[in-house]
């Protein structure tokens, strides 16, 4: 069974999801949720799944090979953002070379890259007018929202929209496609 590892850095809804879609279908398994905030929501929801937990800072995460050594003792196939802030570091890259994913609030390229997550996402594509936004279901790359595109899913963008109203919609693509992308990847 393929094993999977989720970093999370909030409340852990979409990991949530997808840890309930692999413990239904039975294909495979969340073994591991990784957080750099020790505070994050995502941590009790893994621990209401009996899914073992690990967080860490900066210095960990950057400068040294803790987490890459992790991953490899845990026999994790796929890694799997889900709310995840953080740039992935040069030696998780080179380890899991398109076997890492992630989940964009938007339509990429547009309204990609460092500073676009979460309100700020959906405030700048009403701001620019769009008709139509969505997500992004993408490889990770050494820039922010910039690698191969796997999966997109559109929800449309009404002139009553605010950015919490589209963060609804754009939630429940997110929750609607990504296990199931993810599943075909393994």
């Amino acid at each position: 069974m393929k094993r999977l590892a989720i970093f999370a850095s909030g409340s852990g809804t979409n990991a949530e999801n997808i840890i309930e879609y692999f413990n239904e279908k039975g294909i495979a398994e969340v073994s591991l949720i990784l957080s750099n905030d020790k505070n994050a929501y995502v941590l009790e929801r893994a621990r209401k799944h009996n899914i073992p937990t690990v967080t860490f800072n900066r210095k960990t995460f950057y400068e040294t090979d803790v987490i890459l050594d992790l991953l490899h003792e845990m026999q994790i196939d796929l890694v799997v953002l889900a709310g995840f802030l953080w740039k992935v570091p040069g030696n998780l890259l080179k380890a899991y070379p398109d076997r890492i994913v992630n989940i964009h609030p938007a339509l990429l390229p547009k309204y990609g890259g460092k500073g676009f997550y979460g309100t700020k996402v959906h405030e700048s594509v009403i701001a620019a007018g769009e008709k139509e936004s969505g997500i992004t279901i993408h490889y990770v790359n050494e820039h922010y929202d910039a690698g191969q595109i796997i999966f997109q899913a559109t929800c449309p963008v009404l002139a009553e929209d605010t950015p919490e109203s589209l963060a609804i919609k754009v939630h429940a693509l997110e929750y609607a496609h990504f296990p199931g992308v993810i599943a075909r990847l393994i």
